[in-house]
């Protein structure tokens, strides 16, 4: 069994795999990560690997103190993907990016492929058919526009995601909400119908902690899958096992 751990910058998402199957999904604070994963590694004994992969501000010795329970593997960029490297500055390529970059050549083969990954910040990566990682661009989340008009202006209140956002904001919320689901929703399907210039057939990953919310929002054809990346981190660390 593999326990796959996303740090991400504001919670931490976990899983258990038993091959290729998920036997459990979990999410917490990083405050909490000694207490969860001492509880998972109890309730699933047969944990071989923790596999982790990091954006967020965790040190590795917070994982390392479970070194005693389970071999610890740190997903870098030494390890071995299943795609060509192709980004110009490859060592900043984020490591979040590039597992998700993994998963898509694993689970869809033969094809080229966009994964967007909404989450804090909006993240989009192109993998064309020949398993080439090209690239793509990081854009602020949903939350991060919200905070940034409040943070960055003198009277502008700090909203939360409103359930739906009308085209024509009629009072200062309204407005905000507008321009902030609305505009990143015209984002996505902007940057998808722009990538359709490049390359007429390819098929779009949507994961990350707002999927749900914007899958129903989008005039594109997507597969939504807000535990991609965990999914990937397991098939990407079995990638590592079967070609080191």
């Amino acid at each position: 069994m593999i326990l796959t751990i996303d740090v991400g910058n504001t919670r931490i998402k976990g899983a258990v795999f038993e091959g290729a199957t998920a036997l459990e999904y979990f999410v917490f604070d990083p405050a909490a990560l000694e207490k969860n994963i001492l509880n998972i590694l109890k309730k699933y004994q047969k944990v071989d690997y923790l596999v982790v992969a990091s954006v967020g501000i965790l040190e590795k010795q917070s994982f390392l103190q479970f070194e005693k329970e389970v071999n610890v593997h740190f997903i870098s960029h030494d390890d071995v993907f299943p795609f060509c490297n192709l980004y110009e500055t490859p060592k900043t390529l984020g490591i979040d990016r590039m597992v998700l970059a993994a998963g898509a050549v694993i689970q869809y083969p033969n094809c080229n492929r966009l994964v967007i990954d909404a989450g804090t910040c909006v993240t989009y990566d192109f993998i064309d058919a020949n398993d080439n990682y090209l690239g793509g661009a990081i854009a602020p989340g949903l939350r991060l526009r919200y905070e940034s008009l409040h943070a960055f202006t003198a009277k502008l209140p700090l909203l939360t995601i409103a359930a739906s956002a009308d085209l024509i904001g009629k009072s200062t919320a309204g407005s905000i909400h507008s321009g902030v689901i609305n505009g990143l929703v015209y984002e996505i399907d902007g940057f998808i119908d722009e990538y359709r210039t490049l390359a007429s057939k390819f098929i779009i990953i949507l994961t990350g902690g707002d999927t749900e919310f914007l899958a129903k929002r989008l005039k594109n054809t997507i597969f939504a899958n807000s535990n991609f990346l965990l999914e990937s981190l397991n098939q990407t660390f079995q990638y590592k096992i079967d070609n080191d």
